[in-house]
This record gives C-alpha cells, sequence and structure tokens, in this order.
C-alpha cells in the first residue's frame, strides 16, 4: 500500500524466488542515430569529430560532449544539429566533440545496448593514472585523444541518457558542490545530484579542476531521459541551448527556437551518502525498483549480493538510476540519497 505521500511502502523485500533479478529489457528504439560521419573532419584541429568553434572575442572556453557512450543518441543529435546550422559562439570558444563513435559506428537498433562501448566504460577512464598508463583499450585511446580539450575548459557539459524507460532526467553535479550553481543556472531538468563517483573509475566531469573546490572550472553530466525516447533528444537540445545561453554565447532570441521542454517549477537536489556496487554477477535486487523511487523506512532489504546484503540507510531513502541489467563486479547498480529541501 502507498504511504500518504504516494510512495511505495515496503517493509519486506518480495519472496527472492518470486522476484526474477534482471526480468527481460527491450525497450523500443524510437531514435535514429544521426549521420554524423560528415563531422569526422574537425574544425580547429586534427582531432576526428571535434569540431573548435572560436568566436574571437575574448570568453570563456566551454565543451559539450556526446556520444560519451556510443548508444546514447540524444547528445549525438544535438550536435548534429547545432553543426547543421553552422552555429558560431557570440563569444569565447566552444568546443563539440563526438567522443565514442567507434561504439556509435556499431549501433544496431535490434542490439541497442551492445554499442555502449567497444572495450569498456569511457566514464570510467579519466584519472591521470589511467591515462597515462600502459593500459590500452578504444575507449583509452580516444579519451587520450579528448583529454585535452576536456583540460582546456572552464565549464563542460557531458549529455547521455538512462536504461529505464521514462525516466525522468537529472542532471549529475559531481562529488562535490562546486558545479551545483551551474546546473541551477541552467534551471533544467528538475533533479539534480551531487554524488560520490564510480567504484570502477573517474568520470569526466571529475577529472582535474572540475572535482577542486580551488578551482573556478565547472562541469554537468545531464541523463537526458530514457534510451532512445524522442524526450531525450528534445531535452540535450533543450539544455544545451541553455548551457549556450547562459556562458553568454547564444543570445535569448537563439535559444528560446531551441527550449524543447518546460522548466521545472523548482528543482530539487539529492545528495547521495552511498552508491551499491555489485561484488559479482550474483547481485540482486529484493524489490521492484525505479528511478527516482522513494523508500520510505530506513533498514528495508533492497538487494543481495553473495552473503552481503544491503539495506536503506535512511528514512526517505532515494534510489537513483537502479540498474535494470545483470551486474558485474565493480558496477554501480544503485545510488542511495535523500532530497534536500
Amino acid at each position: 500500500m502507498p504511504d500518504r505521500r504516494g510512495h511505495p511502502h515496503v517493509s519486506t523485500p518480495m519472496t527472492p524466488a518470486l522476484l526474477e533479478p534482471f526480468p527481460p529489457f527491450h525497450p523500443e528504439v524510437r531514435l535514429q542515430p544521426p549521420p554524423i560521419e560528415r563531422w569526422r573532419r574537425g574544425t580547429g584541429t586534427d582531432a576526428e569529430f571535434v569540431h573548435v568553434l572560436d568566436s574571437g572575442r575574448p570568453g570563456p572556453s566551454a565543451m559539450v560532449v556526446a556520444l560519451t557512450h556510443g548508444n546514447e543518441l540524444c547528445g549525438a543529435i544535438a550536435l548534429d544539429g547545432l553543426l547543421r546550422e553552422a552555429f558560431r559562439p557570440a563569444r569565447g570558444r566552444l568546443v563539440l566533440a563526438f567522443a565514442n563513435v567507434e561504439a556509435f559506428g556499431r549501433f544496431d537498433p535490434l542490439e541497442p545496448f551492445a554499442s555502449r562501448c567497444v572495450d569498456e566504460d569511457m566514464n570510467r577512464v579519466w584519472d591521470d593514472a589511467v591515462l597515462r598508463g600502459s593500459r590500452d583499450s578504444a575507449e583509452l585511446r580516444r579519451a587520450r585523444e579528448l583529454a585535452p580539450f576536456v583540460d582546456a575548459a572552464d565549464v563542460l557539459l557531458d549529455l547521455h541518457s538512462m536504461q529505464e524507460p521514462g525516466a525522468p532526467a537529472l542532471t549529475i553535479c559531481g562529488m562535490t558542490d562546486k558545479s551545483v550553481p551551474l546546473a541551477r543556472a541552467l534551471g533544467q531538468p528538475q533533479t539534480l545530484l551531487v554524488d560520490t563517483g564510480h567504484a570502477a573509475g573517474l568520470r569526466m566531469i571529475d577529472r582535474g579542476g572540475f572535482a577542486d573546490p580551488a578551482s573556478g572550472r565547472q562541469a554537468v553530466l545531464v541523463e537526458c531521459g530514457a534510451h532512445w525516447e524522442p524526450a531525450s533528444a528534445d531535452l540535450a537540445i533543450d539544455v544545451t541551448a541553455r548551457f549556450l545561453r547562459h556562458l553568454g554565447m547564444a543570445d535569448e532570441a537563439w535559444t528560446r527556437g531551441r527550449l524543447r521542454a518546460p522548466a521545472p517549477a523548482r528543482q530539487r537536489l539529492v545528495r547521495v551518502g552511498e552508491a551499491v556496487t555489485a561484488a559479482s554477477a550474483d547481485f540482486r535486487f529484493l524489490m521492484p525498483t525505479h528511478h527516482l523511487m522513494v523508500i520510505p523506512e530506513a533498514g528495508t532489504p533492497l538487494a543481495e549480493d553473495g552473503a552481503r546484503r544491503w539495506i536503506t540507510p535512511h528514512d526517505a531513502c532515494v534510489l537513483i538510476m537502479p540498474s535494470r541489467r545483470a551486474g558485474q563486479a565493480g558496477q554501480t547498480m544503485v545510488r542511495l540519497g535523500r532530497y534536500e529541501e
């Protein structure tokens, strides 16, 4: 039964034998991958699929990244639109980068999850020890090409999408509060997140000065909605326009023509206290879960992995992006947080 706030009231887990850990998951692909091959030759750089648009006027150095994961089409659609209209910033320097183009080139709507990456998650390789180390992968080679652009950016927007159908959009502000003002200035989407990162490696938005409280550099990652739903492309276009307006790179009239989603009346911040990381492929949730689900009671059994069991650490526990696919060791399966009023 729901509680008086409409949240699902859960005091005991479903019987594990009756709950399939990861039910079959075959979302409909309702977006077409944009034809980005025409953008292979870079602008202002020899790096492929990277376009440096310099206004020639003083201003910030900004970067917008799409396809950090090769199957997340919404950001590629937003960048393709900017390049097709030959957008030029009114001030400063703007870098538009299609990141994991090798994985994107393998996208198949019949197997859409297979092209998330080639060898490894490109959003877990951004620590200097990894980038400068001896390890090799398709994602590391591309990250090493992109790192100089990332490191030169004063402000960065990384466009992503999520597994769960119909999932509400979310802005990840990193592991500190320093980029929360940027997320609030964009005014979109409704939910903002400060989290603890991932055990498997460092994200782009947590690299270098982006995570240093003493640095003025800011970066946010926007989960624009569910993979392959038209609303995710609309939000990617919308939030990119807001980002450019905020930086003074685009005027109000241009921005208004590209706002595709109504802005929320207010934004709410979720602060993560714990990330639940799989230790093995035996990981399973003990109840049905969904993104931004609130579990009212502390101590509610949530998941298990062999002998390890997780319970909700506090009342009104918010589940952030629970995985809908079987886990593997080191994979973040869900983040546990609470709303800050």
